[in-house]
């Protein structure tokens, strides 16, 4: 399996926890363990671009995820809009558990390198904030994707899919990123069918228990789109947990 690293602490929405990382560079999601580092096919050392990236978040009261972002080859993707949602995106956008992407990254040969981004104390990208880290990518890899819940949404996401790194040391490039929905689960709104963080998060006093468990009574058997943004049907308020487009920024520049 391809190694992944973290920086800072992890946030595991599947049991709804901050898990510290250690001394020695490991971390465990879900009982998925990762030793830090990158190593290629054969298991040796890997000669490697790498590349400064920041993730930032343009929302005024919308925490994401700490960004699972991937380095890899253009047969490898994390998405796609108007296909079905994996396992994996399902996961993170409706519980925020990121233990089936990291497996299905971390067993995928076109799969370069792996980094689970955390920005601080709360381990979340808060609104407004932003999150900076570095990630390589051997000879072949010519593409970052990356993904990251919208925490205060039933299945809501943002990242990109598939965008080409810079070739030359020096170069950049930048993109903004729209909301999507997995279209995995009904958008109720309701803080008892959302991970227990988003109220805290966000300031709500008092709210009902959440969940970080999918529930089968809200499946819905639909794709990935373009998020609505938040109604006010329940819980959730448009003008504190809302967003205008775009929600997210992406600046990738290589610096060897």
């Amino acid at each position: 399996m391809r190694n992944a690293r973290t920086i800072g602490s992890i946030f595991v929405a599947g049991a709804v926890a901050v898990t510290a990382a250690c001394s020695t560079d490991t971390m465990s999601v879900d009982g998925l363990e990762a030793e830090a580092g990158i190593q290629n096919r054969n298991g040796g050392a890997s000669v490697a671009r790498t590349y400064e990236v920041t993730v930032y978040n343009l929302t005024g009261g919308q925490p994401f995820t700490p960004p699972l972002v991937a380095t890899h080859q253009g047969a490898a993707d994390l998405f796609d809009v108007g296909s079905p949602a994996s396992v994996g995106v399902q996961q993170i956008a409706e519980n925020g558990n990121l233990g089936p992407m990291l497996s299905a990254l971390g067993a995928s040969d076109h799969v370069s390198d792996i980094v689970v981004a955390v920005a601080g104390e709360p381990p979340p990208v808060m609104a407004g904030g932003s999150v900076t880290f570095e990630i390589d990518a051997e000879p072949g890899a010519r593409f970052l994707s990356f993904i990251s819940m919208l925490i205060c949404t039933n299945d809501g996401f943002t990242g990109v899919d598939r965008l080409k790194l810079p070739s030359q040391v020096g170069r950049s490039v930048t993109r903004s990123l729209a909301a999507y929905d997995a279209g995995t689960e009904v958008n109720t709104e309701d803080f008892s069918d959302l991970v227990p963080p988003c109220p805290a998060l966000t300031g709500i006093q008092n709210p009902p228990p959440g969940t970080g468990m999918s529930d089968p009574a809200l499946a819905e058997n639909g794709v990935i789109h373009h998020h609505p943004g938040i109604a006010g049907t329940a819980g959730l308020q448009p003008g504190l947990h809302g967003w205008t487009n775009p929600v997210a920024m992406v600046a990738v520049t290589r610096i060897n």
